[in-house]
């Protein structure tokens, strides 16, 4: 079925400090009751909202490369290896790789919204390396506008976001109406979250906050009347190594 549409319904939930930043979860943990587990070189995936200014407190990392990509309001982040607060705003991303071990905290203020993924580089590789960090700005990312469509390439051709995960593009695309066309590549997982508005990609309807995966297509079609915002992450169908997901998926069938 090369498209897979997982209602909000259906994906995972969690908060933290009492319900003061709650989470869905496309991609969550065991706990979280999400219909999809970890896949590709995809981990974890929340969509975070503060409901009012609250901070997660310190907690470590090790091995993933944790990316935050604020799609609202104001963050502050803290780790151990830069030892200060840093501000990051809508449109901003920061990624931790977090290698050998890093502890770090968020501050989201209230109404900010923020994506959590985590993605697994091949932990056999990052768990020795030392832990790195780096900010972007919104300015810093390439963006493309045609026919009323605005494409911004947040990891890909152009970009300035490194990480070590290999074969990974990520994009925000922004369409007041009508349609607009992403080339697809061969063994690639493109995994969608509609952020706002709604959509049909390649002739499934998807509404805000639906999770979208399309596999075995050639272009991922977008078409909308109203307005949509979409964000796409391209994966490979097989990363080349073992992710720590299949290792979680097959002691669990032990």
């Amino acid at each position: 079925m090369p498209v897979r549409i997982i209602p909000k319904e259906q994906q995972g939930y969690g908060a933290f400090n009492g319900g003061e930043i709650v989470e869905n979860k496309p991609i969550g943990f065991p706990q979280d009751h999400s219909s999809v587990r970890p896949y590709s070189n995809l981990f974890y995936w929340a969509h975070a909202k503060a409901v009012t200014d609250s901070t997660i407190g310190l907690h470590p990392h090790q091995g993933f490369e944790i990316c935050s990509f604020v799609l609202k309001g104001e963050i502050r982040h803290y780790d151990t290896k830069l030892k200060e607060w840093r501000p990051l705003k809508a449109g901003d991303v920061q990624i931790i790789r977090a290698g050998n071990g890093i502890s770090h905290s968020e501050f989201l203020a209230k109404d900010g919204e923020i994506f959590q993924i985590w993605f697994d580089p091949d932990l056999t590789k990052t768990l020795e390396k030392p832990a790195s960090y780096d900010d972007y700005k919104a300015a810093d990312f390439p963006v493309k506008t045609e026919n009323g469509a605005t494409l911004k390439i947040l990891a890909g051709v152009g970009s300035p976001f490194t990480m070590d995960t290999p074969g990974v593009g990520i994009f925000q695309i922004e369409l007041e109406n009508g349609s607009y066309s992403l080339p697809a590549e061969k063994g690639k997982i493109y995994s969608a979250y509609v952020i706002e508005g709604e959509a049909l990609l390649n002739g499934e309807d998807a509404k805000e906050s639906d999770f979208v995966q399309i596999t075995d297509v050639s272009n991922i079609e977008l078409q909308t009347l109203s307005g949509a915002k979409v964000f796409i992450i391209a994966s490979p169908e097989n990363p080349g190594y073992r992710t720590y997901g299949q290792l979680m998926q097959a002691r669990a069938r032990h």
